[in-house]
């Protein structure tokens, strides 16, 4: 039973692929594979234990188990006065073997190719489960070639919209299933392109989608974000500026928000959010007797949104804006200063009079 279940797992890593077999072998120093042959023939039974561990089609607990099973065989092999077998040693075997290898269909791990397949498409596409669980049983190594694949897909300019669009979806749907090992790996990519120079807005857009955003260099992330809080002032945080208001918050979701933002440039952007959120006295004009104050509709929802999500993150932000001189002077109307404690309790504060 145990051989059947060895001559399995031989065939379940030439199914996994040959690419990854030989990069296990070369990363563990195990014996050099050049050949289907090389797995189905020529290694042995402990080899082929330790391969399909590091390919990742074991677990190490089932490794552990399977290895096991393997020293009880050879000891019934080479049965002597030391050791006699007993009924618990077959069962061992038998459960082991069936549970974990020969119970189990084979399963071909995600490639590049099938990615590339699908982001190609001519219309927006979505993967499927069984698409998402083949990356989330996918080796770091196989993880980093996609995701890889993925990033410089979504940063090639000569590619089609649809196809970039594509990507980076794709990249948001495999975020919460990479590894953080992989991550950071990936985020070096990202870090090599920009090397020295500040990062561009589509590189920050391609990170936060992949989940490497906070493995960037904070410093060359600072500068950034402080470039971006220069093209909110540019635009104003006035209500009356509220027609450039949507493609600014786009970007800014895009990015990530607030919760990868560093803490200087945060300070700044959280301030810019609140006077654009607090507006200015309403009361006057055919449309506006009955709003007591007046700001961006656009904007409104989607500070909401983000203050919510970055929460406690910006408590001191929001304290310290409070203190600024726009701040104050805006909220010397009652209604624009009830705007205030509205941000307050959205992010978990407790009131405090201005």
């Amino acid at each position: 039973m145990l051989n059947a279940a060895i001559h399995d797992l031989r065939e379940k890593i030439v199914t996994a692929g040959l690419d990854l077999a030989k990069e296990a072998a070369e990363l563990y120093k195990l014996s050099s594979i050049t050949k289907v042959e090389d797995i189905l023939d020529s290694y042995s039974p402990t080899s082929i234990l330790e391969l399909a561990y590091r390919m990742g089609i074991l677990s190490r607990p089932d490794w552990k188990r399977l290895r096991r099973a393997y020293d009880i065989r050879r000891d019934l092999e080479h049965e002597d006065d030391e050791y006699e077998a007993q009924a618990e040693d077959f069962i061992y075997i038998f459960k082991t073997s069936i549970e974990i290898v020969l119970s189990k269909e084979p399963r071909e791990i995600l490639r590049v190719s099938d990615v590339k397949e699908l982001i190609e498409s001519p219309s927006h596409v979505k993967p499927s489960d069984d698409f998402l669980q083949d990356f989330e049983q996918a080796p770091d190594s196989r993880q980093i070639k996609i995701l890889s694949y993925l990033v410089m897909t979504c940063l090639d300019g000569s590619a089609a919209d649809v196809v970039r669009q594509n990507a980076i979806d794709v990249l948001r749907s495999f975020q919460p299933l990479t590894r953080n090992t992989v991550k950071i790996e990936l985020s070096n990519l990202i870090q090599e392109r920009a090397k020295r120079r500040p990062f561009s807005i589509a590189e920050i857009k391609v990170a936060a989608a992949s989940g490497t955003l906070p493995y960037l260099k904070q410093r060359q992330l600072s500068g950034f974000f402080d470039e971006f809080h220069k093209k909110m002032s540019a635009i104003g945080f006035e209500w009356t500026q509220y027609p450039h208001h949507e493609s600014l918050f786009n970007e800014l979701e895009d990015i990530g928000g607030l919760v990868f933002c560093p803490p200087a440039p945060r300070k700044e952007i959280v301030r810019w959010m609140i006077l654009c959120y607090l507006g200015q006295p309403g009361g006057y004009g055919t449309y506006g007797r009955n709003r007591k104050v007046f700001y961006s509709n656009v904007a409104a929802p989607r500070i909401e949104e983000m203050f919510r999500a970055a929460g406690k993150l910006i408590h001191a932000d929001v304290e310290d804006a409070r203190k600024d001189k726009l701040v104050t002077a805006a909220m010397k109307d009652v209604h624009v200063a009830r705007r205030f404690e509205e941000l307050v309790d959205i992010v978990g504060l407790s009131s405090q009079p201005a």
